[in-house]
């Protein structure tokens, strides 16, 4: 995977579900960005393994949101006119990713909204 390191942000996210970002290949999508500084269509594509189209509808999705940026740039490996499309978070993308996965993890840990743990599930027993 062509990919470049990213600084590690030392504010802590603020826990929030996102609608958007929950969808499951956004949130794969999303996980993936979040470790890197950017990462190339292709790469993405294939790490996904999903077409072209099915990653474009995705990656429209989280531009309208200004959670991912695109952008192109000549191949310097390529003597012809195409271009490499880069994919990178947006600061605000990486809030929401992070918010998003702390909230997940607030829910996981059973953890209700007013910061009491919910009741544990007796499973040994049939209801």
């Amino acid at each position: 995977m062509t990919a470049y390191p990213v600084r590690r942000c030392a504010v802590a996210a603020e826990s929030a579900f996102d609608a958007i970002i929950h969808a499951p290949m956004r949130l794969r999508l999303c996980g993936l960005l979040r470790h890197v500084e950017q990462a190339e269509f292709a790469v993405l594509r294939d790490t996904l393994t999903i077409s072209d189209a099915s990653l474009s509808k995705h990656l429209k999705v989280l531009i309208d949101a200004g959670y991912v940026s695109v952008k192109k740039s000549r191949s310097p490996d390529r003597t012809d006119d195409r271009r490499l499309t880069w994919i990178r978070l947006t600061p605000h993308g990486r809030r929401a990713f992070d918010g998003h996965v702390a909230e997940l993890q607030r829910i996981s840990h059973g953890i209700t909204s007013i910061g009491r743990t919910t009741q544990p599930v007796d499973t040994s027993r049939p209801t």
